[in-house]
């Protein structure tokens, strides 16, 4: 089918926000006596907040109560630091301009609160541009779960089929690969020799290099 629609995801690929979300658990989890290593918050790199402090929190024993009030804390922090702080990825504003260029929809499709992605909407300049904005903060499911995907291209009136996403999570790949759609994976440069991201359509190092040659590979 051809692909008529883009959705992106937003932490770690259009904003370098993965460092401050990883500040503010790290700030919030001390508190309770939860120290993780980096190698520890890569394991839940692209699960929501909800999953991961739970998962976190259980690992250290830190009792179930606590859950609701640790992660408002870590995304009441996180958002303080990301409006502060956050920079974009390399190459952002070359691919939006590549798409608006084909005159695709484009969507956002993030595990982050609504807040954050109206947020970058605005400070990227391009609300004007997005057909459709979806969180999945309070879906019962979240990724690798393919729903956000699936409302995103809904809101859009787009099959599933003709869609291209964008991710750099291993769990954002498989949510998008499972609402079947084709997915390039743009993997932080510490993990971009891992073998799963073989499950992609396409890897890249940086949006940056995303072309029409790419295009017309994942758009025959």
């Amino acid at each position: 089918m051809k692909k008529s629609a883009v959705i992106f995801d937003i932490d770690g690929l259009l904003i370098n926000s993965e460092p401050l979300w990883n500040k503010a658990a790290t700030e919030i989890f001390r508190q309770y006596g939860v120290i993780l290593t980096q190698q520890q918050y890569a394991i839940t790199t692209g699960l929501r907040s909800k999953e991961f402090v739970a998962f976190w929190l259980h690992q250290f024993n830190v009792p179930v109560s606590q859950n609701e009030i640790v992660e408002k804390r870590i995304i009441e922090l996180a958002l303080e630091l990301i409006d502060k702080e956050v920079t974009l990825m390399p190459g952002v504003e070359h691919v939006f301009e590549f798409f608006l260029q084909q005159n695709f929809k484009m969507g956002l499709a993030s595990s982050s609160p609504m807040e954050l992605i109206e947020w970058v909407k605005d400070k990227l300049g391009i609300r004007s541009y997005i057909h459709a904005s979806c969180s999945a903060q309070h879906l019962p499911f979240a990724k690798p779960h393919p729903q956000v995907y699936l409302d995103c291209a809904a809101t859009m009136h787009t099959n599933p089929l003709a869609c291209i996403c964008f991710e750099d999570s291993y769990y954002g790949m498989i949510a998008a690969k499972a609402a079947r759609m084709t997915c390039v994976v743009v993997p932080a440069a510490e993990d971009i020799k891992l073998e799963h991201w073989g499950a992609a359509d396409l890897k890249l190092s940086s949006l940056q290099n995303f072309g029409a040659l790419h295009f017309n590979m994942l758009n025959p």
